[in-house]
């Protein structure tokens, strides 16, 4: 048998060795880069694939025909709208805004807190101390109910004959043994509230209060002050629409009186209140940049009017201000103006345009010269 002779490696091997190495090296490298692309590409994939599906739902829910829709009733179809739209929605834009935000504050005595859930209709309310920047919780409706049974209900005790003990005689209903003085803070009937910014989702403060089963939260701004109130109601309304019980009075926002004079809530919708008015009230540009009647007064004034101001926000109508706080407009009446009128306040407006003023001087300096 031949014997095997065993040679070192040579330059030239340690050289295939070393190009193998870095081949594999280089292929490693490859292979790392590509995962690192894939791990970056597939969650956008992902990301745009959802997106995709939410678009293309929106779409067949808008392009959908009598026939096609069929399936679905038209309060069905604007239901799964507002859904796909619930996520683009902030609590600032559902709450109820501090101006309209009815309270308690944390001295008031019983009684006036029984009148305050009468006239309110509500179920809860929040309670401060002096001002709404100083929040300390809810009061429920409930738990005063409770409180007063509970107070109405205690067993009394009489002495039935001098040789017999106190004994205790059957509970009655007796709203006399009720202290109606007593405030809120001594009665010890709040519960906690929630505290969000206003920049929150409303779908995430649905989830929040569905997990702690507290229905409100005060919105928050960055200094520490009330913004305004959330329900759990107010975004159930977002995608069902208004929820109303047989409680809640019908509100009326545009009332017509004689002569074609209109009463409106400042909130009612500038669109909706053109289309009852009339082709006559025309809306124009400021339709694009305001939704209510209060925001189109504060548009064209550029401030909050005072009780009994009449302004000219549209042309032919005069808005007199009927209501007022300091925070917003609250009811206005719309007086439509005569022939007469009209033609004085096509003037004045005219008149007051200094393009307009700079035309009719340019045009009376062409006259001057050919004149001249």
């Amino acid at each position: 048998m031949a014997e095997q002779t065993l040679h070192p490696p040579s330059a030239g091997d340690n050289r295939g060795e070393t190009q193998d190495s870095e081949g594999q090296s280089t292929q490693r490298s490859s292979v790392t880069e590509k995962r690192f692309l894939l791990s970056n590409i597939f969650p956008f994939m992902r990301a745009r694939q959802a997106s995709s599906l939410r678009e293309d739902l929106a779409d067949a829910l808008s392009s959908a025909t009598s026939e096609d829709g069929a399936a679905f009733s038209p309060e069905e179809k604007a239901m799964l709208h507002n859904i796909l739209r619930l996520r683009e929605i902030r609590v600032e834009d559902v709450m109820i805004p501090r101006a309209d935000v009815e309270a308690v504050e944390i001295t008031t005595p019983l009684w006036e807190v029984l009148e305050l859930f009468e006239k309110s209709g509500h179920s809860r309310m929040p309670v401060y101390a002096e001002t709404l920047d100083d929040p300390r919780g809810m009061i429920h409706i409930r738990d005063v109910l409770n409180y007063i049974t509970r107070q109405a209900r205690q067993k009394a005790r009489r002495r039935t004959t001098a040789k017999s003990a106190a004994t205790e005689v059957a509970p009655k209903f007796d709203m006399s043994r009720i202290d109606l003085a007593k405030t809120i803070g001594e009665l010890n009937l709040m519960r906690k509230v929630l505290f969000v910014p206003p920049s929150m989702m409303a779908s995430g403060l649905m989830a929040r209060m569905q997990a702690s089963h507290i229905q409100m939260a005060l919105v928050i701004d960055e200094y520490g002050g009330t913004d305004g109130l959330v329900s759990l109601e107010d975004i159930v309304e977002m995608v069902v629409g208004d929820i109303e019980d047989e409680h809640d009075d019908e509100e009326i926002m545009i009332a017509e009186d004689a002569d074609g004079v209109f009463v409106v809530d400042a909130r009612a919708d500038l669109e909706e209140l053109a289309a009852r008015i009339g082709p006559g009230f025309a809306v124009g540009e400021h339709g694009e940049d305001v939704d209510t009647v209060g925001g189109l007064i504060f548009s064209v004034l550029g401030r909050i009017p005072v009780r009994g101001e009449v302004v000219q926000a549209i042309p032919g109508y005069e808005f007199h201000v009927l209501e007022v706080d300091p925070r917003r407009v609250k009811k206005v009446r719309i007086v439509p103006l005569s022939a007469a009128d009209r033609r004085r306040q096509q003037r004045a407006v005219v008149s007051a345009r200094p393009e307009d003023h700079a035309a009719d001087a340019a045009h009376a300096a062409q006259n001057s010269k050919e004149v001249g």
